[in-house]
């Protein structure tokens, strides 16, 4: 059953989406659809494209009548994109959708006609997880509520009990919480989406948790977060800096999180070592291992040359 249309466009708060580009023209076209055929009255969309080189442009081209606003010029990377793109944006509201993910069909009127709006909260929706071919494979909502929640990567964000994580495509945030906080953290690029949830929950913001279906994350061999290992450290190092940084957090309370960050850690890095080979897998340290497998690399480059 699609929720009720809206009426009275008036009625409605602008809500920005930025999609930052850069080179996925695979799967872009079907980015822009889903959020231009929102239905939402109020609807502000800005693309940013990094300068891509494989057809993306000629793709934003063609939906360009029906944006608020595109370029396509080199930028500093994905952060400095949508940065830029809510600089530009007016709305009440906003979120992003990376180029390779989309909106639920009727997301926006859903979430206006059943959950409202409140400039001190930030929604989070049912995501749905897609493969490469947009075909569905799971759907998740986080368990997020308190800067303690996110921290605790082991016990909630990573847990496969509480599965605690929040899914980007599925906020909303108020546009001025964002700025408020310093937007999104240029330099990070692996988890600058849960540096932000981060800093919105440091500064007292509520999150709310609709049952609106709202965003899509496809899941495909291309994404940076397949780098599991970077994409890991960079979330340890965040937490840390979190916790280091909140003076809401007690003493005690900040250096029982700063053990159980140093514990997953040093268990993360032993598992993802012993999944490295089989020299690994048995037990062996790196000291012994890396001379072994820099050996193997010369002596396989040496008989290449000589076969050819």
């Amino acid at each position: 059953m699609r929720p009720p249309a809206p009426t009275v466009a008036a009625s409605w708060p602008v809500i920005s989406v930025v999609t930052p580009s850069y080179n996925q023209a695979n799967f872009l076209e079907e980015t822009i659809r889903s959020v231009l055929l929102q239905g939402y009255p109020a609807l502000e969309y800005i693309i940013m494209d990094g300068g891509s080189t494989d057809g993306s442009v000629e793709i934003i081209k063609k939906y360009s009548p029906w944006l608020s606003y595109w370029a396509s010029a080199r930028d500093a990377g994905q952060s400095d994109a949508i940065n830029g793109g809510l600089r530009r944006a007016t709305g009440q509201f906003a979120t992003w959708i990376n180029s390779d993910d989309m909106l639920c069909q009727d997301a926006l009127v859903a979430h206006g006609a059943h959950v409202g709006f409140d400039l001190n909260t930030v929604y989070v929706g049912y995501c749905v997880y897609v493969n490469e071919g947009s075909a569905p494979v799971s759907i998740h909502r986080g368990r997020v509520k308190t800067l303690e929640d996110l921290v605790r990567i082991q016990q909630v964000w990573r847990s496969e009990e509480s599965r605690g994580h929040i899914d980007q495509p599925a906020v909303l945030f108020p546009r001025q919480l964002f700025f408020s906080v310093g937007g999104l953290n240029v330099e990070n690029h692996f988890t600058m989406d849960y540096e932000l949830w981060g800093k919105f929950l440091s500064t007292g913001a509520s999150v709310s948790y609709t049952d609106v279906e709202f965003g899509i994350f496809r899941e495909h061999c291309g994404q940076k977060t397949r780098d599991v290992l970077k994409t890991t450290r960079s979330l340890l190092d965040t937490a840390e800096k979190l916790v280091r940084s909140r003076e809401s957090l007690s003493q005690d309370v900040k250096d029982s999180i700063l053990v159980d960050l140093y514990s997953y850690r040093r268990e993360y890095n032993k598992k993802y070592w012993r999944g490295t080979g089989r020299l690994a897998k048995i037990g062996l340290p790196r000291s012994v291992v890396s001379p072994v497998r820099n050996f193997r690399t010369r002596l396989n480059a040496i008989v290449r040359g000589l076969t050819h």
